[in-house]
């Protein structure tokens, strides 16, 4: 009965060292949002996640500044 104790015991350790390893990682929908903004607007410091919609904010909030030169070729 002593072995069946001890599997008991290591299981609940591990299911423990589990939850605990989860936790730490932290991954949730905000996390992964903020990884997916990958463009920055040097205006205004919004933050978009792809060149295209980057192009149309700049078009429409930004029209007298100049065009950054990583959206000259990207169509809207």
């Amino acid at each position: 009965m002593a072995r069946g104790h001890q599997k008991l015991q290591s299981q609940q350790k591990n299911a423990k060292k589990q939850a605990e390893m989860k936790k730490a990682k932290g991954h949730d929908q905000k996390t992964a949002a903020m990884a997916a903004l990958v463009f920055t607007c040097a205006v205004g410091r919004s933050q978009m996640p792809d060149p295209k919609t980057f192009k149309q904010h700049f078009e429409s909030k930004h029209p007298k500044s100049p065009m950054p030169p990583e959206l000259e070729g990207v169509e809207a």
